[in-house]
């Protein structure tokens, strides 16, 4: 068993920024080594010593749509010397996948799902490498040619980001709307339909997941509806609207069959505009069918 001899001590600030885009399909990153500090022994040269950072990157074909591909950046490792890294810390890579144009209506979004990961090498001319810096970094990617449905037509997005629609108590035009919500996550017992103890609703800690389909989207509605006018009545004229949630336009709707909704009369100007706030936040963030996303309400 051979022994092992410290040649010093190595400490540096390591990062990598991701960029997504609503309007193309592409992702950037730029990575970096800075601040970076050394102490080694009387005898070893740290001038010497390199750091890399090796990108490399997969598609998953099984999740993506037909003839999935994506064009990596020609250079794909950077292998330094430290003065090199001190002096020149940032460096950036590009990945494309094609654009074929709009394909969406005969139902292909070009989804192309792709994980880009990153591994980390120190070494020095008098030690074997360091090869424990694997995956140090790990990013999950989606481009898709969805059109109108995402906002712009194409893009990408960062799968594993938090989508969430937040919604004020204090904002005039929302409060209404933010307060049915609030109380349908954490005050279930106040809402209808009303079940014994127990009622739950999903969307803060469970995701809601989006529907794109119009008649599943009509159908929660009206269902919705019914349970209005079957607690409130007649309501017409009075200005008010049925608002619901979880929304027609998730898969957790009032169709589901699990109760597990809330329906509560407000006034329309507020359910129309809690509407498009929603819509607002599905094209920002270029949510699709079926992608999960959460609520927040602040006070």
């Amino acid at each position: 068993m051979r022994g092992t001899t410290t040649l010093g001590r190595l400490k540096f600030d390591q990062w990598v920024l991701g960029f997504a885009y609503d309007g193309s399909r592409r992702v950037d990153y730029v990575s970096s080594i800075e601040n970076i500090w050394v102490q080694p022994i009387p005898t070893e040269d740290a001038t010497k010593w390199r750091i890399g950072q090796h990108f490399h990157h997969s598609v998953n074909a099984s999740s993506s749509d037909a003839d999935p591909q994506v064009t990596a950046p020609q250079t794909v490792n950077r292998e330094e010397l430290l003065g090199v890294w001190d002096t020149q810390p940032h460096w950036s890579l590009t990945y494309t996948s094609p654009d074929k144009g709009a394909l969406f209506d005969q139902g292909n979004q070009q989804r192309v799902f792709l994980t880009v990961a990153m591994d980390l090498s120190a070494s020095s001319p008098n030690s074997a490498p360091f090869t424990g810096g694997s995956n140090v970094y790990n990013s999950s990617v989606r481009y898709d040619y969805a059109g109108p449905v995402a906002g712009k037509h194409k893009g990408t997005v960062f799968t594993k980001a938090r989508v969430e629609l937040v919604m004020s108590q204090r904002d005039p035009a929302v409060n209404e709307s933010a307060m049915h919500i609030y109380d349908a996550l954490n005050r279930p017992e106040r809402t209808f339909p009303s079940w014994p103890p127990g009622k739950s609703v999903p969307g803060s800690k469970e995701p809601l997941r989006r529907v794109v389909d119009p008649k599943k989207i009509e159908d929660n509605r009206k269902k919705s509806l019914k349970e209005c006018k079957k607690v409130w009545g007649d309501y017409a004229g009075s200005g008010l609207e049925c608002d619901e949630y979880p929304f027609a336009s998730t898969k957790e709707g009032s169709t589901k069959g699990d109760n597990r909704f809330s329906v509560r009369l407000i006034d329309g100007k507020d359910n129309r505009k809690g509407g498009e706030r929603l819509n607002e936040m599905y094209t920002l963030n270029r949510v699709l069918d079926d992608d999960p996303f959460y609520v927040k309400i602040t006070n």
